[in-house]
Formats: C-alpha cells, sequence, structure tokens
C-alpha cells in the first residue's frame, strides 16, 4: 500500500480513553486521545520554529513516555527522527549527529549537560523533553497554549523515513538504517502472528529507544492493537519481575543478557509467570543452559532472529517446539521471504546451510546518506543480504550458525565461532563464552575465548582444552583462554568483538613489532 493511516491519530479515534503508556516512575499515565494531542501539538510546535518535511531532529534520552510522543510526532509532520545512543561519550556522538544533519536536540535532564556539550560550537538547538525534577513532564510547559489541531490529512505515505536507528557498529562505523511506517506495521503483523498477540495486552518498556527492540519489540506492536506499556526508565530486574508477578505484563521481549539477569535474581523462584502469554528473546543467541533453566520453571523463551534492517521481526520460534527444537530461531513470519544462498550466489533448496536473505514490507528502504552501502547490501534482484550463515532443516526451521564476518580460517578449516561458544557454555563453571579469530604463524588463525564464569564458580582454564576435545574437533578448540569480569556490549547485548580482538592484539604484539 502507497498510504497508511496516522498511527496515534488512529488508535485515538478506535480507543481514546484506553491507556496507552504509563511512566512506572511517576505513574503518570496517557491514553490514547492524550497521546495523539500531544503528538499534534509538539508536531505544530516544531513546524511553528520553522522545521519542514524532511528535516532531521535528534534525541538523547532514557526511556520515557514522551519519547513515543516525540516519534508520532515526527511521522505526523515528516520529521525524521534520529535516536542517539546515550552510552557513547560525547566524542563518538559527534560525527554521528553532524552525519545525521539534525538542526534540533531534545533531551532528558539526566543528559541535559552531554546534549549541550555535544551542540558545542553548532547550531544545533536544544528542546528538554522527559520528566522533571517534580513528576511532572518538560513538555507540559512547551507545549502549553499550542494548537492541537490535526496535521495533514492523516495519510502517512508507507515508504517515507520515519525515524533512523544507527547500527550498533560491531565491526565499524555505524550506518543510519532507515525506518519506515510501512516497516512499522509490517512488523506489527509479523510479531503478533508470532506472539499472538490482541487487543489489550500488556508490555513493559525497557530496551533502550535507540535500538529497534525498545521501540518495536514489542511497544509499538502493543499501541498499535490498543495495549499498554509501562515505561521504565532502564532495565531493573527486580521491578520487572515484581510486575510479571502481579499480571502486570502478558506480552514480553529481552535480550539473552536480560533473561540471565533475571535468572540471577533471587526474585526468580517467587515470580508467578502464568500471565505473560509470551516471551520473545532475539539480538544473540540465547544460551541452551538458560533456555532449559526457565523451561524448568514452566516457562518457555522464544528465541527470534531480525536486523534492524529487517524492522526487525523476521524469525520468531512457536512455543510448540521450542523444547523441541532448542537453539532454532523458528521459521519466517508472515510478511516475510527467506531464502539461502550458497557462496556462489547460487539459491538453496530444501534444508542446507547459507547466507539469509530477506525480501518483504518489513525491509528498510537502505542507508539514509550512503548509496554505496546500500547497494552493497543488496543483492541484484532486491533481496537484503544478512551476512548470517543459516542452516534450514527438513521441517523449514531455521538455525543461525554465526556471522559471515565472525568465521576464521585454521589450518584450512572454516570455524564458526558460535559453534564453540555453544560448547563452552555447557560447562558447568562457565556462563558465557565470545570466540574470536587471531593470527597465528603456524595456522593462519586460531581462536581465543573469553569467558564469564557463573555465580560461585571458578574456571579452571587449564582443563578447557581437554575438556573440548570431547566436544570439538582439535582445529576448533581454542589456542587461549581468559576469564573477564566484564565484556563490552551494543545496546542489543551483543558482545562487541571487534573491541576484544583490538584489545587482545595490543596486549599480544610485540612493542616493536
Amino acid at each position: 500500500m502507497e498510504f497508511l493511516t496516522d498511527m496515534a491519530a488512529k488508535r485515538a479515534e478506535l480507543t481514546p480513553e484506553a491507556v496507552a503508556f504509563t511512566d512506572h516512575e511517576t505513574g503518570r499515565s496517557f491514553t490514547f486521545c492524550e497521546v495523539n494531542s500531544r503528538a499534534s501539538r509538539l508536531g505544530n510546535l516544531l513546524l511553528d520554529r520553522g522545521l519542514e518535511k524532511g528535516d532531521r531532529v535528534a534525541v538523547l534520552c532514557q526511556n520515557h513516555p514522551d519519547f513515543f510522543i516525540l516519534l508520532f510526532a515526527a511521522q505526523k509532520t515528516g520529521l525524521l527522527l534520529v535516536p542517539l545512543n546515550w552510552r557513547q561519550p560525547v566524542a563518538e556522538l559527534k560525527p554521528i549527529l553532524a552525519a545525521s544533519k539534525a538542526g534540533l536536540l531534545f533531551h532528558d535532564g539526566p543528559f541535559a549537560e552531554t546534549a549541550r556539550d555535544l551542540v558545542s560550537g553548532s547550531d544545533v538547538g536544544l528542546l528538554p523533553l522527559g520528566a522533571t525534577q517534580d513528576g511532572g513532564s518538560f513538555l507540559d510547559g512547551l507545549l502549553k497554549g499550542v494548537s492541537a489541531a490535526a496535521i495533514g490529512d492523516g495519510r502517512v505515505k508507507a515508504s517515507a523515513p520515519w525515524y533512523l536507528l544507527f547500527t550498533s557498529g560491531t565491526t565499524g562505523l555505524p550506518k543510519a538504517v532507515i525506518q519506515t511506517a510501512g516497516m512499522a506495521y509490517a512488523n506489527m503483523i509479523n510479531y503478533a502472528q508470532a506472539t499472538g498477540l490482541s487487543v489489550g495486552e500488556k508490555g513493559v518498556n525497557f530496551l533502550p529507544l535507540f535500538h529497534t527492540a525498545g521501540i518495536n519489540l514489542p511497544t509499538l506492536p502493543i499501541f498499535l492493537n490498543g495495549g499498554s506499556s509501562v515505561v521504565l526508565r532502564k532495565f531493573e530486574p527486580e521491578i520487572v519481575l515484581d510486575m510479571i508477578g502481579k499480571g502486570e505484563v502478558t506480552a514480553f521481549f529481552g535480550v539473552p543478557a536480560i533473561y540471565q539477569a533475571l535468572a540471577l535474581s533471587k526474585k526468580i523462584g517467587r515470580t508467578d509467570f502464568s500471565n505473560v502469554r509470551s516471551l520473545g528473546c532475539g539480538g544473540a543467541p540465547v544460551p541452551k543452559h538458560l533456555l532449559l533453566d526457565f523451561q524448568k520453571r514452566g516457562v518457555t523463551i522464544c528465541n527470534g532472529m531480525g536486523m534492524t534492517e529487517t524492522g526487525p521481526t523476521v524469525f520468531l520460534m512457536d512455543k510448540d517446539h521450542a523444547a523441541e527444537k532448542i537453539g532454532s530461531v523458528g521459521r519466517p513470519q508472515l510478511l516475510t521471504d527467506v531464502r539461502l544462498a550458497d557462496g556462489d550466489g547460487g539459491i538453496l533448496e530444501g534444508p542446507g546451510e547459507g547466507e539469509i536473505q530477506f525480501r518483504g514490507p518489513n525491509i528498510t528502504p537502505g542507508y539514509m546518506d550512503n548509496p554505496e552501502d546500500t547497494a552493497a547490501t543488496f543483492t541484484v534482484d532486491g533481496w537484503l543480504k544478512s551476512g548470517d550463515v543459516g542452516r534450514r532443516d527438513e521441517d523449514g526451521y531455521y538455525y543461525i550458525v554465526d556471522r559471515i564476518k565472525d568465521m576464521y580460517i585454521s589450518g584450512g578449516e572454516n570455524v564458526y565461532p558460535a559453534e564453540v561458544e555453544k560448547v563452552l557454555v555447557g560447562h558447568p563453571a562457565i556462563l558465557e563464552a565470545v570466540v574470536i579469530g587471531v593470527p597465528d604463524e603456524k595456522w593462519g588463525e586460531v581462536g581465543t575465548a573469553f569467558l564469564l564464569a557463573r555465580p560461585g564458580e571458578e574456571i579452571d582454564v587449564d582443563a578447557l582444552p581437554g575438556w573440548c576435545r570431547t566436544h570439538l574437533a582439535p582445529y576448533k578448540i581454542p589456542k587461549s583462554f581468559s576469564v573477564a569480569t566484564d565484556l563490552p556490549r551494543t545496546a542489543a547485548g551483543k558482545v562487541r568483538k571487534n573491541i576484544l580482538k583490538d584489545t587482545f592484539l595490543a596486549e599480544t604484539t610485540p612493542e616493536d613489532a
């Protein structure tokens, strides 16, 4: 479809008095009618300041309902929203802000100083957003006297850029992935198809809003279905478990690190999950021991896979086969086609292994102001190349083998670090394992493993090679192991392997080399 409906306006028309968002910290709730009115007023405010369709507006804030007000205001006006990663220092954010071409930056109280430093020496304007110290909202003051008149005719072009999400940058400089209203509606259908999402769903929003999961998994689908989300400033395992135990969450999504934190909480054993109808997971593979730990509690985590470029939902495991096919991300959902391509570009039929490629209305049109990377990411016949090696079984279920770029060659043999990592986390003392390939004079490349210990356990590094020999071919066994207390991560919980590799090489390369 060329045009879609204004999301906030349509929900306000359907369920005006139902609660859309509740700010957990202040307890303040916003109905769909209030969300639409505030978004219209904010949109009119921005237009009155001279901003025009296509202009970029950046935002630097922790989670707050006002973020979504700004998001819907951008949709109404045709402005392009650019969420910034508040975990990055000013030095990293400055080139991103410059690349975004934003002329205005919204910020909340905790990042007021960062925002001032960020725009110092530029023409970028500043506006406050989020909670005030007295529990109110900065928007309350900004929107006083501003008209709530509708903007436009209520139609939104499906393919028009709506907001930009900068990729995590695990392998290099971030790229600005274009997100559209069409992608959001397709994601809602894919997510609802996979989870049975329905009217009146209750969610909790805590994943960072500069990441696709924070917006789309499952907060925006819940909004579009007329459900309600409680917004936390950030993830707090005890608060989340309390909400789950009280029946205040029916649809839940987290990355593996979230589930790991919940499993380690002392409250986990006293928490009743019976009201949570769906528990999705993505961002990285879920360790088998973690899936089994939750299954013993009667809780089924459904692993999935998607990308910022796919809106993100493509795969999400179904409950009926989650225990039977541990490690699978399920089948492609309703609005997305998936195929596997071999190294020569040939398309594989039936069971097999190859690069996962996507096609559908949930796929990004490309990277903003970056035609070269856009062209390189799509095949000549229009399929998005994921960069992931996937395996499809005889039942049509998919498994993620590893990132193509993470594979290394040791003694002429291909080694996929994810395969080695899965074996290592099966060790009773290992909580998490990350394997990277590093140069080696004899074998070309070898693996080195970074390990996190399970609580109360100590890892005997010297004994690990022998333990690995019973599970792995010799060339797959890492040459070195090191125990860490923490690992560098992206906002999605993925380990930044490039940082680990750079650090390892810096520490092991002789100074006179």
